[in-house]
């Protein structure tokens, strides 16, 4: 790198620096927000556990409701376990529904789960509430979304609520403060590959 180009960086970045700072003085406010993670790509579930790790890191306290996923170990499970009385974790789910083939069974499942995690959304203890897979719940229409909007709305001032799986409705989408969807433009189960250890579970 010459002196020459050097120096035609910095200016670019000083400039840079400048106009991002000036933007991010305008944004003092805070408040307890809607995140959405859907999408047919991987890793709804996985950033949803990393938000959680995030507020653990803080000393905040986090609920997490699964509700397809609860027969299988884990090891997210494990690891949300092992924080103590900063996490509370609970797989309610019986599956996925092409496992299960039982609609009754599905929304008597979904319905325990939103109770619990009614109950966790209305706790101003908790700074944040992961409802995996809810959208999958949602979309099969296990539960309202007229009732799960409303809880989420009267939520404690400054609660996060975070709720994960494809397909999410579009109400949930309006709602949501932020949404990201995951793509999917490669993925090893096309090629025979199975869910893994570490990646997958």
């Amino acid at each position: 790198m010459t002196e020459e180009t050097d120096l035609r960086h910095r200016e670019k970045m000083a400039k840079k620096k400048a106009s991002r700072d000036k933007l991010m003085a305008r944004k003092t406010g805070a408040k307890g927000l809607m995140l959405v993670h859907t999408g047919a790509g991987k890793g709804k579930s996985t950033a949803a556990f990393g938000m959680a790790i995030r507020c653990v890191g803080h000393g905040m306290k986090v609920g997490i409701i699964q509700f397809i996923k609860g027969a299988w170990d884990t090891a997210e499970r494990r690891v949300m376990e092992g924080f103590g009385d900063l996490v509370t974790f609970r797989a309610m789910g019986e599956g996925f529904t092409w496992e299960t083939q039982d609609r009754a069974r599905d929304m008597e499942a979904a319905a325990k789960a939103w109770e619990l995690a009614s109950s966790l959304l209305a706790d101003p203890a908790y700074a944040m509430v992961i409802l995996d897979e809810i959208n999958v719940a949602l979309r099969y229409d296990y539960l309202p979304v007229e009732t799960v909007l409303a809880a989420v709305r009267a939520r404690p001032e400054g609660q996060h609520v975070v709720l994960t799986g494809r397909n999410a409705l579009p109400a949930i989408v309006e709602a949501a403060d932020l949404v990201t969807e995951m793509t999917m433009l490669k993925h090893p189960f096309r090629d025979g590959i199975k869910a893994q250890k570490g990646v997958e579970f």
